[in-house]
């Protein structure tokens, strides 16, 4: 009722201003005086003359007056071909009539160059004839330093050539992107080659401080890294057969990719998805590592193998006074397991030593909690394996980092080679960025700004996935040396 009474009232209200006398508008000025007055030097039009206005795209004359028709249009007499000049200043109607003081201008022939640079009236861009730019045909017609000669060509394979997978991947050097990237670091990982393959002179094979791994010292020692993902998949076999074959020195990963080898010699890992749902895996009793599947069982049938050596570790350990570390560990299990598939089989077998500084993050950890209930005491000494990795670099004659993945077991070989200055070489592979500032992401030459690659060194980074490249990398270089590096391991 009272919003009724409300809208009532307002009706009310606006019918009574409607009622009310409106007071009677100003007389309008005579529309002469609406015009801007025109400078003295102009003549003034007639008063009948009525401006222009712009409406709707159209010029309409005030009044409604029509305005006159345009002149007729005049055709060129007859003669060579022509094109139409332009006339100088923006906005100049064609056909206009050139500005006083200035000839008109003539037709120019047609396929003539644009002749000669005016300047414009004001300081505006100089065209050349025919109303180009100048500033706009200098930009993009700009010209090239001599390109050096001894510069390659881009040229990848060409296939009607037939099916050579060897010329192949040589073409990657001059593909581009991440391809070229590849033959650079195929020739890095070729240099360390040849000079871990010279020969030594007297004296320099053999030193004190290397003896905790009781491997002979050679031209350039080698340090690949690599994360648990890769030894979980099949790069496990590239990996095994440079240790197989003794073509590298020192190793370093993380727990994962310690125990993944051990149980792959117990039970099969599988392929499976990336998009299988995690709660229906995990209903099954089966885990994921990206798209492959390792069933849970795996891990028990681990467990029941490791407890008995963990058991025996303990009574060398207080029966003996055997100092256990990581890398001692590693080769223990890797005696234990007695499987040629193994990568830490032939790593104990070639005295390779294995750095693994989180030994205790992952399953080998969970176990070791696990054992610490039942019979206590295991004591491992990372101490005594930094002083074995810093060694290894320090006294090493030149080295070279191969390290696929980041995070540990990157920056744990590249800080062992800050203790020498850096290393020789360095082959990165992994697909992070460094926006975010992390170590796995860093560029080699971060690492030079540290001093763990010297300043002289070419260090490459490939941005692939380790899956896709290791294995075509192996390809390219160990294993074309393969005679070379199994005669030296029959003459140990």
């Amino acid at each position: 009722m009272a919003a009724g009474g409300l809208a009532s009232r307002r009706l009310t209200s606006w019918a009574y201003f409607r009622l009310l006398p409106l007071p009677p508008l100003p007389p309008l000025p005579p529309r002469s005086s609406l015009l801007p007055p025109l400078p003295p030097s102009l003549p003034r039009p007639p008063a009948a003359v009525l401006p222009s206005v712009a409406v709707g795209g159209c010029r309409r004359r005030r009044g409604g007056e029509r305005p006159d028709p345009p002149p007729p249009r005049k055709e060129p007499t007859p003669g060579p071909a022509t094109v139409p000049h332009r006339p100088e200043g923006r906005g100049t109607p064609a056909g206009s009539a050139p500005r006083p003081g200035r000839p008109a201008p003539g037709p120019r022939p047609v396929g003539s160059h644009p002749g000669a640079v005016r300047p414009r009236r004001g300081g505006g861009m100089e065209e050349a004839a025919g109303g180009l730019p100048l500033g706009a045909l200098a930009a993009v017609l700009k010209h090239s330093l001599v390109v050096p000669e001894e510069s390659a060509q881009v040229r990848g394979y060409d296939f009607n050539h037939g099916l050579d997978y060897r010329a192949l991947l040589k073409s990657y050097s001059t593909t581009g992107f991440q391809a070229t990237n590849f033959g650079q670091a195929v020739q890095q990982v070729n240099a360390m080659i040849e000079k871990k393959l010279e020969p030594m002179e007297e004296g320099e094979e053999n030193h004190a401080d290397l003896n905790p791994s009781r491997r002979p010292r050679s031209g350039c020692t080698i340090f690949l890294g690599y994360t648990s993902n890769l030894i979980s998949s099949g790069i496990r076999e590239t990996i095994r057969y440079l240790v197989q074959h003794n073509m590298v020195d020192v190793l370093v990963t993380t727990a994962g990719g310690v125990e993944e080898d051990l149980i792959k010699c117990l039970a099969p890992t599988y392929v499976g998805e990336f998009s299988m749902k995690g709660k229906e895996l995990r209903q099954n009793g089966i885990n994921r590592i990206g798209n492959l599947l390792v069933p849970n069982d795996n891990y028990c049938k681990f467990e029941d193998w490791l407890m008995p050596i963990l058991d025996q570790m303990v009574l060398e350990q207080n029966t003996e006074g055997v100092k256990w570390t990581p890398s001692k560990m590693i080769a223990r299990l890797g005696k234990e397991i007695n499987h040629p598939e193994s990568v830490y089989y032939w790593a104990q077998k070639n005295n390779i030593p294995v750095l693994s500084p989180a030994l205790t993050d992952g399953s080998l950890g969970d176990m070791i909690f696990f054992h610490s209930y039942k019979n206590p005491g295991l004591v491992l000494d990372i101490v005594e394996d930094l002083r074995l990795i810093n060694s290894q670099a320090v006294f090493a004659k030149r080295t070279g980092m191969i390290i696929l993945g980041g995070g540990l077991v990157k920056h744990h070989i590249a800080n062992a080679n800050l203790m020498r200055n850096g290393a020789d070489y360095a082959v990165f592979i992994n697909t992070a960025q460094e926006f975010d500032g992390s170590d796995s992401g860093a560029r080699p030459d971060e690492a030079i700004s540290w001093g763990k690659i010297r300043m002289d060194a070419h260090p490459v980074k490939i941005y692939a996935d380790a899956s896709l490249v290791f294995p075509l990398l192996v390809a390219e270089t160990f294993a074309q040396k393969i005679n070379v590096f199994t005669t030296e391991k029959n003459n140990d």
